[in-house]
């Protein structure tokens, strides 16, 4: 499995706390991470079979700004 990565502006504790809910349903708890000390805040999936604009949809409603990272 090949791990997905995305930039974002998911940048504090509390953020990741407001994403987490959303996060766990979609990918799983546990399968994915937010590096908040990074400058594009990365969030990384531990999941390939998880279709990007479906964690790009979650992400959104919850109201934070996500893009594919390359």
């Amino acid at each position: 499995m090949e791990n997905q990565t995305f930039k974002t502006n998911i940048n504090c504790g509390g953020c990741v706390a407001r994403v987490t809910n959303t996060l766990n349903e979609t990918v799983g708890n546990g399968n994915w991470e937010v590096e908040t000390t990074n400058p594009d805040k990365v969030l990384t999936i531990k999941q390939s079979n998880i279709q990007a604009d479906k964690i790009i949809e979650a992400v959104k409603k919850v109201g934070f700004n996500i893009e594919v990272f390359n």
